[in-house]
């Protein structure tokens, strides 16, 4: 079997698509792949350490406001679909996944006009500008929130698959509190602030941090790699409070965590649900057409989350609503309940079987 995987720009769109070809790796024992993504960006870094044959494209996304630039962008899509058409005469792939991120358009295009079959999925609530244009195109639309198959209304075919990472996190070992300097006997807060980190929630965990000194339970708070130096750059740590820069593989972490407090991006989203951690999320405000928002609303509706939205945040609102979820046992085992309910831990094998159906 021969497949075309892209997916580019963001970890969020890089890490399932990995994921998915890690679980192609596993099924196919004659299995060849291609990852084609941008030439400036993180998967021309990570894609390869991962020992998958790596073709970058100059291409960059198109500006709402910079109209001459885009003049410019628009002769370097051409011209990638034009490389595309060529790599896929050689490659010749029986399907080309599209896991996100402007590179996938001139990729998708490309397969099409040479009549090769094209899979998308859409890792968030609200779809992606490029997944959602080129939803027409696709032989099969996988999803991983089940409201997002009403904005692919021209797709051939769309079935709801749930996120692979979801499935990855459960295979993921766990870790000792023991390992993070904390006592076992004590309930752990865990607070992530996204895989960069996010330096508007930094401004607010500080105070947060010295309100809970006197808490019964344990906070690890986890900074993002670039902002950690100068979050603990001349503060004073509580005896029950952790601060790194970065966990990875994150799961590890969230398996022994009560309460998560993060960001509400689809990976993370998907890991709490399988591993059914009750969670605080703060979508980030910062992000492509708000989609973090969209990705909590049906959640929060259902009772999977609580959700602070990052223009009322406060380091005492948080701390109530920290406090609320954990020492309210009947909303506490509730919320864990909801998520059982809701959660899908069989991502990738509803993927892979979905694809190879339609291969036959």
């Amino acid at each position: 079997m021969r497949i075309i995987v892209t997916a580019g720009g963001s970890g969020g769109h890089i890490y399932p698509a990995l994921a998915i070809i890690e679980k192609f790796k596993a099924s196919e024992k004659n299995l060849e792949v291609l990852y084609i993504g941008t030439h400036n960006r993180m998967e021309k870094d990570i894609v390869p350490k991962h020992g998958i044959e790596y073709i970058g494209l100059e291409i960059y996304g198109l500006s709402k406001t910079r109209m001459l630039r885009n003049f410019k962008n628009i002769g370097l899509i051409l011209k990638a679909k034009k490389k595309c058409e060529q790599i896929i005469k050689d490659f010749k792939p029986d399907i080309v996944l599209g896991i996100g991120g402007y590179v996938t358009y001139p990729v998708i295009a490309a397969a099409k006009k040479l009549g090769v079959k094209v899979f998308i999925h859409e890792q968030n609530a609200l779809p992606g500008k490029t997944n959602k244009f080129m939803a027409k195109r696709a032989d099969l639309i996988a999803t991983s929130f089940p409201e997002s198959a009403a904005y692919f209304k021209k797709g051939k075919k769309i079935v709801y698959t749930g996120h692979p990472s979801g499935e990855t996190a459960l295979k993921t070992p766990s870790i000792k509190r023991s390992e993070l300097g904390f006592k076992d006997n004590k309930k752990l807060v865990t607070i992530v602030g996204g895989s960069l980190g996010s330096s508007s929630l930094n401004a607010i965990m500080k105070d947060f941090l010295l309100k809970g000194e006197d808490k019964n339970y344990n906070i690890l708070y986890i900074t993002g790699p670039s902002l950690y130096d100068e979050f603990i750059k001349d503060f004073k740590v509580p005896s029950n409070v952790k601060i790194i820069p970065y966990y990875d593989p994150l799961p590890s972490v969230l398996k022994i965590t009560d309460i998560l407090d993060s960001r509400a991006g689809a990976g993370i989203i998907s890991e709490f649900l399988s591993l059914n951690i009750p969670t605080i999320l703060i979508p980030s405000p910062n992000v492509a057409n708000n989609h973090q928002y969209y990705n909590t609303i049906e959640l929060k509706k259902k009772g999977a989350v609580l959700v602070i939205e990052e223009k009322h945040l406060n380091a005492q609102l948080l701390m109530t609503n920290i406090d609320g979820l954990l020492f309210n046992e009947d909303l506490y085992k509730e919320m864990k309940a909801t998520q059982s309910k809701i959660k899908v831990n069989n991502s990738l094998d509803i993927i892979y079987k979905e694809i190879k159906g339609l291969l036959k």
